[in-house]
């Protein structure tokens, strides 16, 4: 588990991860989405923060696959695929995850839909919280 302190900003992200939901926030005073999260809105010049669950789903914005391991990635199954998710529910902005059940060499489509779900994986002795990305079917497609 990320051991937050309550002055750490990030904290209600990571407890709602825990909780297997995805919670952003935006500025308490004029609304507008903020990641990662600020003490001051530079927008309004206000302090404070009001936190939002949002659906775990959103577009893919950028991708890259990796074949090789480096420091952090030795529980992962090589190669995996990492994604910046743009959220369209918090004024896209965008969040990294793991993107499942993609083939080894299958291309992955800049904005394609994706839905998620909240996973664990190890980052040297810790469990993390993470997010699991899938492509997720468009209306008239076979399911």
């Amino acid at each position: 588990m990320i051991e937050a302190s309550p002055k750490d900003l990030d904290a209600p992200y990571w407890a709602a991860l825990e909780q297997g939901r995805l919670n952003l926030p935006t500025c308490k005073n004029c609304g507008v989405w903020h990641w990662p999260p600020v003490s001051r809105c530079a927008e309004c010049d206000s302090w404070g923060l009001d936190w939002h669950d949002i659906p775990l789903e959103g577009e893919i914005f950028s991708w890259t696959r990796t074949w090789h391991p480096f420091g952090g990635t030795e529980g992962l199954e090589k190669p995996f695929v990492t994604v910046v998710v743009a959220i369209p529910a918090a004024g896209n902005r965008r969040l990294m995850g793991l993107l499942e059940g993609v083939a080894d060499t299958a291309p992955v489509p800049i904005g394609a839909a994706v839905k998620g779900r909240v996973s664990h994986t190890r980052y040297g002795e810790t469990e993390i919280p993470t997010i699991l990305w899938h492509l997720a079917a468009r209306d008239g497609d076979a399911q």
